[in-house]
C-alpha cells in the first residue's frame, strides 16, 4: 500500500512539471513568439525563459535553486557553459545559473516536445549528431550567435548517461568551438537534478537544487591540439566535485 501511496505521488509529482513547462509557455505566447521572430530580439526571449520559466518551474517544483560561484560571469561577454546533464531540471538550472543571455546546442529529437519543442526550433541551434553537415553547420550558426553578444551553452556528455554513471566521456565539440572562438569555457557542476528529477518515470522529489560555477578556462593561446586536454581538464573539475559530494 505505502509503494502505490509513493508511486502515486511520484507520477502526480512528474505530471505537475509538465504542467508548469506548459502554463508560462501558453501565457506568455505572444510575446515569446515576438522576441523569437528576430535573432536580435533573443535577449528578451532569454530575459522571459528565464525568469518567467525556469524559475518558476525550480520554485514551483519545490526545488529552489542555490548557485555558489567561484568566479562570475561578466556582462556582455561570451563564453562557453557546460555542464553534467542528468535531468530537464539542468535547462531550468542552466537559465538560473547565467543572467548573460545564451544560446543552447542541443539534439534535434527535442523539437518533438509539444509546446517546448515549437520555441526550442526557433531559438536554439539543433545538431544531427550522426550528420557530419549538420555538425559542421553548428560551428557557422554558433560563430553568427557569438558575433551578436551571445554565449553558448553545451551538455558535452552528448546525451543523459545511464543513472548509474557519475559522469559520461565528453565530446569535443564544446572545446573545439571555445577555443576556435577565443571564449572561456565556464564548467558548471549540477549536484542534485538526478536526486530531484532524474529520466525514470517512478522516481525523483522536492529538494534543493544546487549548482557551482568553477573557475573559467581561458582559450586565448590555445590551439586545436589542446582541446582533448582541455575537455579532460573540465571533465576532471566536475567529476572531482560529484565525487567529492558521494
Amino acid at each position: 500500500m505505502l509503494k502505490i501511496v509513493k508511486r502515486t505521488g511520484q507520477a502526480l509529482y512528474r505530471v505537475w512539471f509538465y504542467i508548469l513547462v506548459a502554463v508560462p509557455i501558453f501565457l506568455c505566447f505572444p510575446f515569446l513568439l515576438l522576441f523569437a521572430s528576430k535573432e536580435e530580439w533573443y535577449p528578451r526571449f532569454f530575459w522571459l525563459a528565464r525568469n518567467f520559466w525556469a524559475k518558476p518551474i525550480l520554485y514551483g517544483m519545490a526545488c529552489p535553486p542555490r548557485v555558489i560561484f567561484e568566479q562570475k560571469l561578466i556582462r556582455g561577454k561570451s563564453y562557453m557553459l557546460v555542464a553534467n546533464h542528468t535531468s530537464m531540471l539542468d535547462i531550468m538550472l542552466m537559465l538560473y545559473a547565467s543572467k548573460n543571455p545564451f544560446v543552447f546546442v542541443g539534439k534535434k529529437e527535442l523539437v518533438k516536445i509539444p509546446v517546448f519543442g515549437f520555441f526550442y526550433k526557433r531559438v536554439c541551434i539543433m545538431v544531427d549528431r550522426e550528420d557530419t553537415r549538420s555538425r559542421t553547420g553548428v560551428y557557422r550558426r554558433a560563430q553568427r550567435r557569438l558575433r551578436q553578444g551571445l554565449s553558448i551553452c553545451i551538455f558535452p556528455e552528448g546525451g543523459v548517461p545511464e543513472e548509474h554513471v557519475v559522469l559520461d566521456a565528453f565530446k569535443d565539440g564544446a572545446f573545439k568551438m571555445a577555443i576556435s572562438h577565443k571564449i572561456p569555457v565556464v564548467p558548471m557542476t549540477f549536484y542534485d537534478n538526478k536526486k530531484r528529477f532524474p529520466f525514470t518515470f517512478f522516481s525523483g522529489g522536492p529538494g534543493m537544487s544546487r549548482a557551482k560555477v568553477h573557475s573559467f578556462f581561458e582559450t586565448g593561446i590555445l590551439g586545436e591540439e589542446d582541446k582533448s586536454t582541455l575537455r579532460e581538464e573540465v571533465r576532471d573539475t566536475i567529476l572531482n566535485e560529484l565525487k567529492g559530494e558521494a
